[in-house]
């Protein structure tokens, strides 16, 4: 068993789509680096990976990827593309019993869906993977909604960082190195299911019971309503849903 430590960088350029399925592409952030730090069980390196990969789905690379990461897109149209980097990142891992550690839920929900993408079976992609990001807000004393930037934590745990953030390698070194600081036996790594789709919330619709209403006006009339008065009390309530009677009063002292 090994822990990969992940970090992804990704892309995302609307304008450039080499296939115009919008609606298919839209939610993709297509995979541009891969890096890994690999882990024995004592936390000794025992090898790293780094490969830059040639886009597919966008054909340029953004302006503000190029800004954040300095990958730009001349840069990797001599890369190979992401089948063939897949398949030997999935070499490096070396077990299928190995571990994920990630900053984020985003890198392995990304990866999954790639691989979709690309029509690759992803049956030798460990699913256990440990999400350090909420670990370290707790380690720090914040709330473990709390969700910290990679530098602030590497910052706060007085971890040195002589090399560039974003990029994908020296991020997973990074997070290797907030793992070692943190790390107790309490950490769990979870299962990822790449098919699960969050149920969404059933809104619950609330309406006026005019049946009711209309009964409390008849026990204080202590009369039946006319349909003319129950019309009347249903058109006040929807008028006064709208504000447009609402008046400002100015306090007495004021007058």
């Amino acid at each position: 068993m090994y822990y990969i430590v992940l970090d992804l960088e990704f892309n995302q350029d609307f304008p450039s789509l080499q296939k115009h399925d919008f609606k298919r592409n839209r939610s993709l952030l297509e995979i541009i680096q891969i890096g890994a730090i690999k882990l024995d069980k004592n936390f000794n390196t025992i090898g790293s990976f780094n490969r830059y990969i040639k886009p597919r789905i966008f054909l340029r690379v953004s302006e503000f990827i190029t800004e954040l990461t300095g990958i730009t897109t001349e840069q990797l149209m001599d890369e190979k593309e992401f089948p063939e980097v897949y398949h030997e990142f999935i070499q490096f891992i070396g077990s299928k019993d190995s571990i994920l550690c990630i900053w984020g839920l985003s890198d392995i929900r990304e990866l999954f869906k790639n691989t979709k993408y690309h029509k690759i079976d992803d049956i030798s992609l460990p699913r256990s993977y440990i999400n350090l990001q909420p670990y370290t807000s707790k380690f720090l004393g914040f709330s473990s909604k709390r969700l910290l930037s990679l530098e602030y934590a590497v910052n706060a745990l007085g971890i040195k960082s002589p090399f560039n953030f974003h990029d994908a390698l020296n991020d997973a070194y990074y997070t290797a190195e907030i793992f070692k600081k943190i790390f107790t036996s309490s950490i769990k790594p979870n299962i990822y299911d790449p098919n699960y789709v969050k149920a969404k919330p059933i809104k619950i619709r609330k309406v006026v019971d005019y049946e009711a209403l209309n009964k409390q006006f008849e026990k204080m009339y202590n009369r039946p309503l006319t349909h003319e008065e129950t019309e009347m009390i249903r058109l006040a309530y929807l008028m006064g849903k709208t504000k447009q009677f609402l008046k400002v009063e100015r306090p007495k002292e004021l007058n």
